[in-house]
């Protein structure tokens, strides 16, 4: 689904990510680990080019590929990469409306007005962000009413209601109690049925929980990629298995 080749990133003169080569398979969850700084957030919002917002920055080299497509092609409109490439925030942020309007909003800027197919996504989409029963009575209430649990959710909502192929989360669970972030985590599970979901953890325990693939960053390279399993019991590198251990990050 996602092919990085040779990738490197700068802000302004300071590189960040030095000739990323990897892989992303289709409805896979795959976890982007790492000590702070270490480029992982970085490598994420190149997904949808979502550093294309910050002054100075720029690809010194390589490539970025989703279904075979450069997404720095000349020809590719930005606008509907990001519809393709949703993206969930470490902290929910959700729009002062209601909560109807919240999901609905995205389509209502792609042209869609009928309200008979507006309120059907809406609930698909709640639905499918396990959210739906707990809202259902109060769709038009404020959205900033919520939990912060339950906001986290309604911004996944939000983000499945375009149809998206891939959704990228960066630190979703970071401000979430541990009841709240185990229904993200329960959501996570069942969302890789129909997307593909790429996440950026500092928490171990959940790139363990969630995720298929592991990939572990240190100050801008990619040191070692493969199945999560086999990252967390039998890494081939040494600087791997220090960070899963603990000795250092």
């Amino acid at each position: 689904m996602i092919a990085v080749e040779k990738l490197d990133f700068f802000y302004g003169a300071s590189q960040a990510l030095h000739g990323i080569d990897l892989r992303i398979p289709e409805n896979r969850v795959t976890a982007f680990i790492g000590p702070s700084g270490c480029g992982k957030s970085t490598l994420l919002r190149c997904f949808n080019r979502m550093n294309d917002l910050i002054d100075g920055t720029r690809i010194g080299s390589g490539r970025i590929l989703i279904q075979g497509v450069d997404i720095h092609d000349p020809d590719v409109d930005v606008i509907s990469l990001r519809r393709q490439v949703g993206m969930v925030f470490q902290k929910s942020n959700p729009f002062p409306k209601s909560i109807f309007e919240n999901i609905a909003y995205g389509l209502e800027v792609q042209g869609v007005k009928n309200r008979r197919r507006l309120e059907e996504v809406v609930e698909k989409s709640l639905r499918g962000a396990a959210l739906w029963e707990e809202v259902k009575d109060r769709l038009h209430t404020s959205a900033l009413g919520l939990s912060g649990g339950q906001q986290q959710r309604l911004c996944i909502a939000r983000a499945i209601a375009v149809e998206p192929r891939i959704i990228l989360m960066d630190e979703p669970c970071s401000a979430l109690d541990p009841i709240a972030t185990a229904k993200v985590e329960e959501l996570i599970h069942e969302l890789k049925r129909s997307y593909t979901i790429v996440i950026v953890t500092h928490n171990m325990q959940q790139a363990g929980r969630c995720s298929d693939l592991t990939a572990f960053f240190y100050l801008g390279r990619l040191v070692e990629m493969g199945r999560t399993e086999k990252i967390f019991t039998n890494p081939v590198q040494t600087q791997t298995e220090d960070y899963i251990s603990g000795r250092f990050g």
